[in-house]
């Protein structure tokens, strides 16, 4: 994740893809990140790079609905685009001022000098330029935190039979010991075991790891890796009691 870069400006390639937001603490949404960024493709990596680091977040692609979550609701942290369909971000960065004190980080197309200080006077606790490195957005993140003492408490440990998930960590162990996993293997991994129980289908599955690093994984290739993962998770690949195959429907850990 070190070398990921996140692509700037509109002229993305956009796929259609089917998100899901992970709530590690939906009893309290305080702990939540607000991410308003249009294109999805952005978004969807600034959301699997918070969710690693034991964020939650919550997602909006439009002026309108960040303002019905801003108004709604309280926030950890709010990362606000500077441009919206239907209005921008400083206007945003206006009403969270006018609510209360819940830090705001800039993401801004460049490095304009003119939108940054406007962006600051405006209350904005930091910026930060596009394209940009994820761990500099979680170290700038991590910084506004700590200035506020908004530290979040880090996701608990997922059990899936005699498998154990420390996803602060980003490791699993099996009978306490580790497991030699790929990045893709562990994302693959992870989602099955934070929906602990239901029938993902593949579809979702596929979705949840795509990696914009360029690690795309297509429905043939899923195969393989759930493949490749249970012969280093299960006792038994060919009677798989950890992740099951639900045939015509999908996926699930757990009973």
């Amino acid at each position: 994740m070190n070398l990921l870069l996140l692509a700037a400006g509109r002229n993305c390639c956009k796929m259609k893809l089917i998100l899901h937001t992970t709530r590690a603490w939906e009893s309290n949404p305080v702990k939540e990140i607000l991410i308003v960024e249009d294109d999805q493709t952005i978004a969807m990596g600034i959301e699997y790079a918070l969710t690693r680091e034991g964020f939650s977040t919550h997602l909006c692609y439009d002026f309108h609905s960040a303002r019905e979550a801003i108004l709604g609701r309280d926030f950890l942290l709010i990362l606000l685009d500077v441009n919206l369909p239907g209005g921008n971000g400083f206007d945003l960065c206006k009403l969270v001022r006018s609510k209360g004190d819940t830090p705001v980080i800039f993401l801004t197309v460049c490095d304009d000098e003119v939108n940054t200080i406007m962006g600051l006077d405006l209350g904005a606790d930091d910026y930060i330029a596009k394209p940009f490195r994820v761990r500099e957005l979680i170290s700038r993140i991590n910084s506004v935190l700590r200035r506020y003492n908004r530290q979040p408490c880090p996701e608990k440990e997922i059990i899936v039979g005699d498998i154990r998930i420390n996803p602060t960590e980003a490791r699993a162990y099996k009978n306490n010991r580790l497991i030699p996993l790929t990045a893709l293997e562990y994302k693959l991994l992870l989602t099955l075991a934070r929906h602990k129980g239901q029938v993902l289908t593949r579809s979702r599955i596929l979705a949840e790891i795509w990696d914009l690093a360029g690690d795309f994984v297509n429905d043939n290739t899923l195969t393989v890796y759930i493949k490749r993962l249970r012969e280093k998770i299960e006792d038994d690949p060919r009677q798989p009691k950890i992740i099951h195959t639900m045939r015509g429907l999908g996926y699930k850990a757990g009973d």
